[in-house]
């Protein structure tokens, strides 16, 4: 079993927590900045993301929001021999003109793995595309809560979130 604090030493490791003065996407500011391009491109940490998050999957399809999420729903879906979906932010303007790439049956189950939550909407994006697109979604597997509001969001929508590491405790 992956245990939390060797996830947060394995983000640390690969330099993925920075201490400072940051902008995030929402448009808010924070002291520290998780890197998911740190963890999600590294071998090592991303191998123990796959691990951590196939501990916490049962028998649903995973889905990763673009664009941050795919190496890390790749990993998992190899980590569990479970096929997976990728969730786009926009449709696709091109080709196909998909928003939801992978073949998902009318009432799957599907479990959203992202990787860093900060207020959750881009999570609720991702489940808001696939519910549309016919999946049951319940829950959504993040490496890092920030928990600035992201529960409560997906919350408001029954989607459970969880994360697989406690970075705010270890921080303290």
């Amino acid at each position: 079993m992956v245990e939390t604090d060797d996830l947060v030493a394995a983000l640390r490791e690969a330099d993925a927590v920075r201490y400072g003065e940051f902008e995030l996407s929402h448009g808010g500011t924070s002291e520290y900045y998780v890197d998911k391009y740190r963890f999600g491109t590294e071998p090592a940490p991303l191998s123990l993301v796959a691990k951590a998050f196939a501990e916490r999957v049962d028998d649903g399809r995973l889905a990763g929001v673009a664009v941050g999420a795919v190496p890390l729903v790749v990993a998992t879906a190899l980590e569990t021999g479970t096929p997976y979906l990728i969730a786009r932010k926009a449709t696709k303007e091109y080709g196909t003109g998909n928003r939801i790439e992978g073949d998902l049956t009318e009432g799957e189950r599907v479990v959203v793995l992202e990787d860093v939550a900060t207020t959750g909407q881009s999570a609720l994006d991702a489940v808001e595309a696939l519910r549309g697109a016919g999946a049951v979604i319940e829950r959504v597997l993040v490496v890092v809560d920030r928990e600035e509001g992201a529960r409560a969001l997906l919350a408001d929508s029954d989607v459970e979130l969880e994360a697989a590491s406690d970075l705010l405790a270890a921080a303290e």
